[in-house]
C-alpha cells in the first residue's frame, strides 16, 4: 500500500483488538476475513494461525504454491487487481510476491473455537465501549438533537433507544428527590431558621451580631469563634478616618473573661509570682486596686521571669465601697485572648491551688435549651413530612436560642476553688459583650445613644414589674445617691471633645434603660456639645482627676442581677407590636415599669501612649454589658453614626498605635509560636500555587526565611558572631569610627581586664544556651516539637533598660547635644562595659521597635532589617537622594543540582533491571535532594547563618508593615536582636545612630529607616 492508504488503514485499526491483526491487502479485498473463489471454493484463514489453529509446527507439511485465479462471479477490488498486476495477492501469499502460503493440514476444534471466541469477545468490547463521556443523544449530529432526547427517549432514533435508557437508569442520572419542607419558605421559618441557627453554634461560638456581620463581612472561623475579618465593602481609608476624625465600632466579645474571688491578700500574693514590677505596674497598682483605673501586665509562668512568657492581660478591680457595705472578698476579672485562655487558666489555677470544683458553682447556668430536646428538634427537622406539634408540647417545650457560649458542655466545671488559699477560680468567657469604640466622637455616640435609668421606688399594687432588683435597689438612699452622681459624670462627657483627655484607664458604672426605646428614625451622626460644658470645674477635675471611686461601682458584679437581666428582656417583637399601636406614628415609647434595666461599664482606652507623635490617637471606649443584649446596644451605636469594623481593622488600629498585634507579635508565648507555624503553612500553600516562573525566587534574592521568623537562629547567630569577634585580636568596630566623634575609640577598644572579661562573659553564654543548639537538627522529630514547645529566647520588656536603649538610639548632634545631656542624666553612657552588664542579664533577647524609612518604600511582612556599611553612610552623606544599596543577585546552586539528580533518576528508571537502579551516586549533597523533593525558589534543608548570609549583616525582621496614612511614608514594627543592636549602635556615629536598611524577601533594593523604640 502507499503511504496514503498506509495511514487509512491505521486509521480505521486504531480502535480495533490488539490480538486480532489483519493483513492491509486481505483487508481491503474482503471485510469479512474470507475469500471465495469461483463461488464455491471453501474460505481460508487469513494470516498465521500457529497461535490459535493448535496444529504444532512439526506437523505441517510444505507449503504447496497455489496459483490465484480472476474472479469470475463478482468485481474484483483494487487489491486483486493490484495482484494481478504483479504485486502478489495479499491475502493469500505474504511479503514478497511469489512467496506461498503455509496452511495447515487440520486443526483441532475446541482450541480454534476458543482463539475465536477470545476474538469476538474483544470486538464486541471494543464495539459497547464508550470512547468518551459524552451521552447517547449527544453522539448524534448537530441537526438531528432535540432539546427532549435528555429526558424523553422515544424522541431518539430506535436504534439508539435501548441505549438511552440504561444510560437513564443510572443513579447519577436520576433525579433528586425534593423534600417537601425544603423550600425557602420552609426553610426561612422562624422556628426552623432558630434550629438551624442553634445547631450551627455547636461547633464555633457565634457572638451575638453573627449574623449582623455575616451580611456585610468576610468572616473567618478563628479561634473556635465565627468572626468577621474585614467588610465586603472598600474600608481602608474609611476605617482610618473613622478612628482619626469619627468613630469605629468592634465587638470585642470573644475575648476571655476569668474572674478570681477571695481575700485580697492571698489573690495579691498568688498574682504576684506571674509578673515582675520591672516591666511596669502590676495587680497592686494603687489606682488599679481601688478599682478606678483599668490596668494592663505581662504574665509568665510562676518564678520563671523574663522566660515563658504567657501573654499580656488587661484586669479590673471590683470598687471596695460601691455599696456602702465593704466586702470581705475581693473579685478581679483579667481579660486576655482566646488563644492565651488555656495556658493562663492552668497557670492561675496552679498558683491559686485550686484543685477541685466547688459542687455549688460546678457550672455556670445556660440561657437555651437542654441537649436531649435540641436532638428531638433536629430529627423533626430532618424528617421529610410535615412536623406536627400538639399544643402542649409548644407550650411546654419552647425552643429558645442559644446566649453565650453554645459550645460549652453544662456537665464540665467552669469553676475551681482552693481549699488552702479560699480563691475561687471562675471561666466567664461569652458570659457578657464587650464593644470597642475608636475615635473622638466615641462618648458623643454613648452620650446620646444610652440614657440612664429612671428611679422607682413605688409600685402599684397590681403591676408587676420585671425588674423587681432596680425596685428594691432604688430604696437604698445611697445607691441612689451614686447613681446621680454616676449621671451627671455621664452628661459631662458630652462636651468633652477626644476621649484621650481623661485619664487613661478610667472605669465609670452606670445603670441604663433599653437603648432600643430611643432608636432615631433614621441613621445620624453624633456631634459633641462642648458649649454645654464650657469652663465648667466638674470637666477640669474630671480631666485631671477622673471618675472617683464609688461612682465606678456598677451592678453587672452581680452574676444573679446580669441573669434576671437576661431571662426578663423584651423580645423585639413585642417593641415593634407596641411601635404600631402608637397613636403619633415615629413618637417615642413608654414602657414605664416594663422598660429593662441594664447594668453596664464603662471602660477608657488610652489609645497612643507612648513616643512624641500622634499622642492619643486611636483612644476611646470599651462598654461591657450582659449577654443577650448585644444587638440591643449595637444597632443604635451604627445608627449614630459608628462604623464597624473586623479583625484587619483592630491590626491596623494597633499598629498605627504601635502597640504588639497578639498573638502575632508574641514570638516568646507558646500562642505566637503557634501563629507562625500556621502563618508559615498558609504562605508556603499559597507560594506553591502560583508555577515557578510567575513566584519569586527567594535563594537568588538572598531570602532564607521568607515565611517566617528564624527568632531563635538569629539571636544564637548573633551570639557566635559576638564570641567570634572577642576571641579576634581586632576590636569589630574599631572600623569604623567618624572623625565627628573623637572619643569612639574610647567607647569601642576593650583591652586588658575588659578583654578577658568580654571573653569569659561571650564563653558564659555560649554555654549557658548550648544545650539548645544542639537540638536544632531540622531533620529530628522531636527536635522540631521542642522548639515548637520551648523558645530558647526572650523579648525584652524592662522598662529601664527599654529607656536606655530609647536614648541610646537616638542621633546626637552638636545642634541637639544639649538637649539630649538632660534626660540622660540618671542613665548611663553606652559603653561596652555596660553592654556586658546588660547581656550577661538577656542574653539572647529581643527588643520591640518601631522603623519609619526616610524616603519612598513600602515595607512588608518578614521585610529583613540590616545594618548598613560604612560606605553606605558615605553615599548618603554625599548624595541626599541616595535611597539606599542593592543586594547583589545570589546564584542558585540548588537548581542545577536538582536537575542533575533528575536526570540521573530518569537514566536510573530506564535502565535494565539486573543492574538496579535503587543506588544513587556516592557523593550526592543532601540539599540536592531536598531541593528537588521541596518546592523550587526556597532555600532547602537547615538554614546557614542567617546574619552573613548577605553584603548586609542581619539584625531583626518585621512583623507589620505598610504605608502610613498618618505619617505619609512606610512605617513598619518588629523585633531586632538586643545584642546586634548594641553592637549597631556602638559601631555607629554618633549622629547616624539609629539608622537601618530595610529590605523586603522579594526585592534587592535596601531602603533607610529609622529605629525608635517607644517606652
Amino acid at each position: 500500500m502507499s503511504n496514503a492508504r498506509e495511514k487509512k488503514h491505521a486509521k480505521k485499526m486504531r480502535n480495533q483488538p490488539t490480538n486480532v491483526t489483519l493483513s492491509s491487502g486481505f483487508g481491503a479485498a474482503d471485510e469479512r476475513g474470507v475469500k471465495h473463489h469461483n463461488g464455491n471454493e471453501k474460505s481460508l484463514q487469513y494470516q498465521k494461525q500457529e497461535p490459535h489453529s493448535g496444529a504444532p509446527q512439526h506437523q505441517q507439511p510444505k507449503s504447496t504454491h497455489v496459483p490465484s485465479e480472476p474472479c469470475m462471479n463478482e468485481q474484483p477490488s483494487k487489491g486483486q487487481c493490484r495482484g494481478e498486476k504483479g504485486k502478489g495477492q495479499a491475502g493469500w501469499r505474504g511479503g514478497h510476491p511469489g512467496a506461498a502460503r503455509e496452511i495447515p493440514k487440520y486443526i483441532t476444534a475446541s482450541t480454534f473455537a476458543q482463539a475465536r471466541a477470545a476474538e469476538i469477545n474483544a470486538m464486541l468490547k471494543a464495539v459497547t465501549q464508550k470512547s468518551s463521556n459524552s451521552l447517547v443523544f449527544q453522539t448524534l449530529p448537530r441537526h438531528m438533537r432535540r432539546r427532549a432526547m435528555s429526558h424523553n427517549v422515544k424522541r431518539l432514533p430506535r436504534r439508539l433507544r435501548e441505549i438511552a435508557q440504561k444510560e437513564a437508569e443510572k443513579t447519577e442520572h436520576q433525579k433528586k428527590e425534593h423534600s417537601k419542607n425544603k423550600c425557602r419558605k420552609a426553610r426561612r421559618c422562624h422556628l426552623n431558621l432558630l434550629l438551624e441557627f442553634n445547631r450551627r453554634q455547636k461547633k464555633n461560638v457565634w457572638l451575638e451580631t453573627h449574623i449582623w456581620h455575616a451580611k456585610r463581612f468576610h468572616m473567618v472561623k478563628k479561634w473556635g469563634y465565627c468572626l468577621g475579618e474585614s467588610p465586603t465593602v472598600k474600608s481602608y481609608r474609611a476605617s482610618y478616618r473613622a478612628m482619626t476624625k469619627h468613630c469605629l465600632l468592634q465587638d470585642l466579645s470573644y475575648y476571655c473573661c476569668l474572674e478570681l474571688n477571695g481575700k485580697e491578700e492571698e489573690i495579691l500574693k498568688a498574682l504576684s509570682r506571674m509578673c515582675s514590677i520591672d516591666t511596669g505596674l502590676t495587680f497592686a497598682a494603687v489606682h488599679c486596686l481601688s478599682g478606678k483605673r483599668q490596668g494592663s501586665v505581662v504574665l509568665y509562668r510562676a518564678d520563671k521571669y523574663p522566660e515563658e512568657m504567657l501573654g499580656p492581660v488587661t484586669f479590673i478591680w471590683k470598687p471596695e465601697g460601691g455599696t456602702g457595705n465593704t466586702p470581705v472578698n475581693r473579685k478581679v476579672w483579667l481579660w486576655t485572648h482566646p488563644t492565651l485562655k488555656q495556658d493562663i487558666l492552668m497557670e492561675l489555677k496552679i498558683v491559686c491551688q485550686c484543685v477541685q470544683p466547688p459542687e455549688a458553682a460546678a457550672s455556670i447556668p445556660e440561657v437555651g435549651f437542654i441537649p436531649h430536646e435540641e436532638k428531638r428538634h433536629i430529627k423533626q427537622t430532618e424528617n421529610c413530612k410535615k412536623r406536627k406539634r400538639d399544643d402542649g408540647e409548644k407550650n411546654t417545650n419552647p425552643v429558645k436560642k442559644i446566649v453565650g457560649d453554645g459550645t460549652r458542655n453544662p456537665f464540665q466545671p467552669y469553676s475551681w476553688t482552693s481549699s488552702t488559699t479560699g480563691i475561687v477560680v471562675s471561666d466567664l468567657t461569652m458570659e457578657m459583650n464587650r464593644y470597642r469604640l475608636i475615635g473622638p466622637l466615641s462618648h458623643s455616640i454613648l452620650t446620646e445613644a444610652l440614657k440612664t435609668a429612671s428611679i422607682y421606688t413605688e409600685v402599684e399594687d397590681g403591676e408587676t414589674v420585671p425588674h423587681s432588683w432596680w425596685v428594691e435597689t432604688c430604696k437604698n438612699p445611697d445607691t441612689v445617691s451614686v447613681h446621680h452622681r454616676q449621671e451627671a459624670i455621664f452628661e459631662l462627657l458630652g462636651g468633652i471633645a477626644s476621649p484621650a483627655e481623661i485619664p487613661a484607664g478610667t472605669i465609670l458604672g452606670l445603670t441604663v434603660g433599653d437603648p432600643r426605646v430611643n432608636l432615631p428614625q433614621k441613621k445620624s451622626k453624633a456631634l459633641p456639645n462642648l458649649e454645654k460644658c464650657q469652663d465648667n470645674e466638674n470637666v477640669r477635675q474630671l480631666r485631671l482627676e477622673g471618675v472617683p471611686v464609688e461612682c465606678a461601682h456598677s451592678f453587672i458584679w452581680n452574676q444573679d442581677i446580669c441573669k434576671s437581666v437576661t431571662e426578663n428582656k423584651i423580645p423585639e417583637k413585642e417593641l415593634n407590636q407596641m411601635r404600631s399601636e402608637l397613636m403619633v406614628p415615629g413618637s417615642q415609647l413608654n414602657l414605664g415599669h416594663r422598660e429593662s434595666k441594664i447594668p453596664i461599664l464603662l471602660i477608657q482606652q488610652p489609645g497612643k501612649v507612648t513616643g512624641e507623635d500622634r499622642l492619643g490617637w486611636g483612644s476611646g471606649w470599651d462598654i461591657l454589658l450582659p449577654k443577650g443584649w448585644g444587638m440591643a446596644f449595637w444597632i443604635p451605636f451604627i445608627y449614630r453614626g459608628a462604623r464597624a469594623g473586623g479583625l484587619k481593622e483592630g491590626l491596623i488600629h494597633s499598629r498605627y498605635k504601635g502597640v504588639p498585634s497578639i498573638p502575632d507579635d508574641f514570638p516568646d508565648c507558646p500562642a505566637g509560636v503557634l501563629f507562625a507555624t500556621e502563618q508559615e503553612n498558609n504562605l508556603l500553600e499559597k507560594y506553591k500555587r502560583h508555577p515557578p516562573a510567575k513566584r519569586p525566587n527567594y535563594v537568588k534574592h538572598g531570602t532564607l526565611s521568607p515565611f517566617r521568623c528564624p527568632w531563635e537562629q538569629l539571636t544564637r547567630d548573633w551570639e557566635s558572631r559576638i564570641t567570634a569577634q572577642a576571641e579576634s585580636p581586632v576590636s569589630p568596630c574599631s572600623s569604623v569610627i567618624s572623625q565627628s566623634d573623637p572619643g569612639r575609640e574610647d567607647l569601642c577598644a576593650v583591652g586588658g581586664e575588659q578583654g578577658s572579661e568580654l571573653s569569659r562573659d561571650t564563653e558564659t553564654l555560649q554555654n549557658k544556651a548550648a544545650e539548645p543548639e544542639e537540638a536544632m537538627d531540622t531533620h529530628s522529630p522531636d527536635a522540631a516539637m521542642a522548639r515548637d514547645t520551648k523558645s530558647t529566647f526572650c523579648v525584652l520588656r524592662s522598662r529601664k533598660l527599654l529607656k536606655w536603649l530609647a536614648a541610646w538610639c537616638q542621633p546626637v548632634t552638636r545642634r541637639n547635644q544639649a538637649v539630649h545631656r538632660a534626660p540622660r542624666m540618671h542613665q548611663p553612657e553606652l559603653t561596652r562595659a555596660t553592654c556586658l552588664s546588660i547581656l550577661r542579664d538577656y542574653p539572647r533577647s529581643l527588643v520591640w521597635v518601631s522603623l519609619s524609612l526616610l524616603k519612598k518604600g513600602n515595607p512588608e511582612l518578614h521585610t529583613m532589617i540590616c545594618i548598613p556599611s560604612k560606605d553606605d553612610f558615605l553615599h548618603l552623606k554625599g548624595d541626599q537622594l541616595y535611597c539606599g544599596p542593592q543586594e547583589s543577585r545570589h546564584s542558585d546552586p540548588f537548581k542545577t543540582m536538582a536537575r542533575k539528580q533528575k536526570e540521573k533518576k530518569k537514566m536510573e528508571k530506564g535502565q535494565k533491571e539486573e543492574r538496579g537502579a535503587a543506588q544513587g551516586p556516592a557523593g550526592e549533597p543532601h540539599c540536592a535532594m531536598a531541593y528537588a523533593e521541596g518546592t523550587r525558589g526556597l532555600w532547602p534543608g537547615p538554614l546557614p547563618d542567617v546574619t552573613g548570609h548577605c553584603s548586609r549583616t542581619l539584625l531583626g525582621f518585621v512583623t507589620q508593615g505598610d504605608f502610613s496614612l498618618a505619617s505619609g511614608c512606610g512605617e513598619a514594627l518588629g523585633f531586632v536582636s538586643l545584642t546586634g543592636l548594641l553592637e549597631m549602635l556602638l559601631s555607629q556615629p554618633a549622629d547616624k545612630r539609629g539608622l537601618v536598611l530595610l529590605r523586603t524577601p522579594a526585592s534587592l533594593q535596601y531602603r533607610f529607616a529609622r529605629i525608635v523604640i517607644d517606652v
